[in-house]
């Protein structure tokens, strides 16, 4: 409390009303520290952890008292990871394409829905999302590993060193 602030008022109001209304103005400042929406908060750790159905749940959860679209998109894209991870993929492109409805620039949701198609093996459309999600953040390490599965699906690398074993497997049967 600064008292010496309130100088002019204690003559006029009183040390108790001067008092009063730092202990307002004190209350009107705080921050509530913590998220808005618990339950996507605890869903995305769930998740986080690998706790798909538990993420799931939370985060449907979440949803509906969703009040923001910032809560919204993160909730849905989460969602998309989640049912990616039950391996429920209709789902998970469903909630996707409800982030992207709400914020066609949140590069996140390219890169999960980029994975649906990846394990559904609808390559052109996997590509089309990297290279949307890229373009919005090009430093993404989640869009670079998304990236490397879908080349390792379309266009393996075979090895180039390659081991030949059969001498050894010779030279063992001739000393028996």
């Amino acid at each position: 409390m600064n008292i010496l602030r309130c100088g002019p008022m204690l003559a006029l109001l009183g040390i108790v009303t001067c008092v009063d209304a730092i202990a307002q103005a004190e209350n009107e400042a705080r921050t509530v520290i913590g998220p808005s929406n618990v339950d996507l908060a605890d869903g995305a750790t769930a998740l986080r952890v690998g706790n798909a159905e538990d993420g799931v749940r939370l985060t449907q959860r979440g949803l509906q008292s969703a009040t923001n679209d910032r809560d919204r998109v993160a909730g849905y894209s989460n969602l998309c990871a989640g049912f990616i991870m039950l391996g429920q993929l209709d789902a998970a492109l469903d909630s996707c394409n409800r982030a992207l409805e709400i914020d066609a620039d949140h590069w996140r949701s390219y890169s999960n829905r980029a994975l649906v198609h990846v394990k559904a093996k609808r390559y052109r459309e996997a590509e089309q999302d990297i290279v949307t999600g890229q373009a919005l953040n090009p430093n993404s390490r989640t869009l670079r590993v998304v990236k490397a599965m879908l080349l390792d699906a379309t266009d393996p690398v075979s090895p180039t060193i390659i081991i030949d074993d059969r001498r050894q497997a010779v030279a063992d049967d001739a000393e028996e």
